[in-house]
């Protein structure tokens, strides 16, 4: 049976790939934004979007391995 500590490590983990999968899709999105060659406008909105995504992802990568973190130092 798995203890309190062990759950947090591994749930930590799946935290912190959601986060890096969410970051490899802001670096896909901006690419292919790039490659559409939209107007100023454009572009400048889709990026704003992405970057709110980019921010959250990062978010969620840091809360990940704190969890991980925290689940080692009290395990």
């Amino acid at each position: 049976m798995w203890g309190h500590m062990e759950i947090l490590v591994w749930t930590g983990a799946l935290v912190t790939l959601a986060g890096v999968a969410s970051l490899v899709w802001c670096i896909v999105a901006v690419q292919r934004a790039r490659r559409e060659a939209l107007d100023e406008s454009a572009m400048k909105a889709r990026l704003q979007r992405t970057v709110a995504m980019n921010m959250g992802a990062l978010m969620l990568s840091a809360i990940g391995l704190m969890m991980v973190v925290v689940g080692i130092l009290l395990g």
